[in-house]
């Protein structure tokens, strides 16, 4: 069994109940709010540079599953789907314009949102949709042969909130393609409308930690798993996707790899003990069993889990996670059945959130006094984000470029 080694020192761990109050971002209405006028007062967020010799371009791609009923909502006839890719892009003769973290309908969604969330987020004070990240959009394509990384973000999370460490991986030379599960995401923003889908966002269904509900985590854990699915074989017919010019091309898909946070992260291991095209995956921290669905029964173990996996894994968590001892009871043995192939890891003085955006987002936060210091140590943990992004990324990104092979310019 590989070992678990803390990344930074030690510190003391949170109480269960302080996560599991925050396990899933809530919606109590179905339709899009209006958005609120932010003032001139409210608080800009920033994300951390990427540190990559590359500039970033993004694209933002709306595509459709006609194979299937939207599994969360199976009054849709189809399933669609939101991604945005980032790219290594040339550098630029002029400054260009850059991507909002999230677009501004969904921003919208969110920011009304964030108050009744058990995630404690302020309900004023904070201009959510002013968060801008370091991407370009339609930038030209840095021509190369770029490894491919696909992420999917936590429950309830969008996609935008994993901007940070993707520019990070993007900027260091690779294809990353972050994707939206929506219904399951708080605010999934479509290009339009649709004849069976009249609002242009769709929220999310969740209203309690689906871990609790076993039918519901199985469902969410399973349209992930199909979306993902779905998405690689889409990306393994590049010609047919709406890409930049020259995108399709610089895909090197003989160096894919999957990512993700929590019910991301469970679905992504999922995907890749079934996919052999996947050549690596990063798990942070996700459950690798389906819950019991009765008192004293067992809980249900993925076929990764019970077989091992014979491909490169990182398995990285966080010291403070309330649900450790249930997250280590898979992870201990899919580690047991996969000698010399899983690396596990942990981020010491850090909690669940800290793989995402919210890493350096809810601190500035707490020093403006629109989070208390006790939610922000239940969400990311005390580790200040100067010490705690660069470790997430640098730990993320060395495994993938070693299982992946360098990148020319990395």
């Amino acid at each position: 069994m590989t070992r678990t080694r803390p990344a930074v020192p030690s510190r003391r761990t949170v109480t269960r109940a302080a996560l599991t109050a925050a396990a899933a971002l809530l919606l109590p209405t179905a339709a899009a709010p209006a958005a609120r006028a932010a003032s001139p007062r409210d608080l800009v967020l920033s994300l951390p540079a990427p540190t990559g010799p590359h500039p970033v371009g993004c694209h933002s791609a709306y595509l459709v599953d006609t194979s299937r009923r939207d599994p969360l909502s199976p009054e849709l006839p189809v399933r669609e789907l939101m991604v945005t890719v980032l790219y290594p892009a040339r550098p630029a003769s002029a400054p260009s314009p850059v991507a909002p973290q999230l677009p501004p309908l969904a921003a919208a969604v969110f920011a009304q949102a964030a108050p009744r969330t058990p995630l404690g987020l302020p309900a004023a004070g904070v201009d959510w949709a002013a968060t801008a990240t370091h991407s370009h959009p339609g930038a030209p394509v840095l021509p190369g042969r770029w490894p491919v990384l696909v992420y999917s973000p936590g429950g309830g999370d969008p996609r935008g909130l994993g901007t940070g460490l993707a520019e990070e991986l993007a900027a260091h030379g690779a294809v990353v393609v972050l994707v939206d599960h929506p219904g399951d995401a708080l605010a999934v923003e479509f290009p339009g409308t649709t004849a069976f889908r009249p609002d242009p966002v769709r929220p999310t269904v969740l209203r309690a930690d689906p871990r609790d509900e076993p039918a519901l985590w199985r469902t969410l854990v399973d349209a992930r798993t199909a979306d993902l699915r779905f998405l690689l074989d889409r990306l393994h017919r590049p010609a047919g996707l709406p890409l930049p010019p020259g995108l399709a091309a610089a895909l090197d898909l003989d160096r894919l790899a999957l990512y993700g946070h929590s019910a991301g992260a469970s679905a992504v291991t999922a995907v890749f003990h079934a996919d052999h095209r996947v050549r690596a995956a990063v798990n942070l921290e996700g459950y690798l069993d389906h819950p019991p669905t009765a008192p004293g029964a067992a809980p249900e173990p993925f076929p990764v889990t019970a077989e091992g996996t014979d491909r490169p894994l990182l398995l990285l968590g966080s010291e403070r996670f309330a649900g450790r001892a249930e997250l280590d009871r898979s992870w201990d043995v899919l580690a047991a059945r996969s000698p010399g192939r899983v690396r596990r890891a942990r981020i010491a003085g850090a909690g669940h959130w800290v793989f995402t955006d919210y890493a350096a987002l809810l601190p500035p936060l707490a020093r403006a006094g629109l989070l208390t210091p006790a939610r922000r140590d239940a969400l990311v943990g005390p580790l200040p984000p100067a010490l705690a992004v660069p470790l997430v990324r640098r730990t993320v990104r060395r495994f993938l470029t070693h299982h992946l092979g360098a990148t020319p310019g990395a």
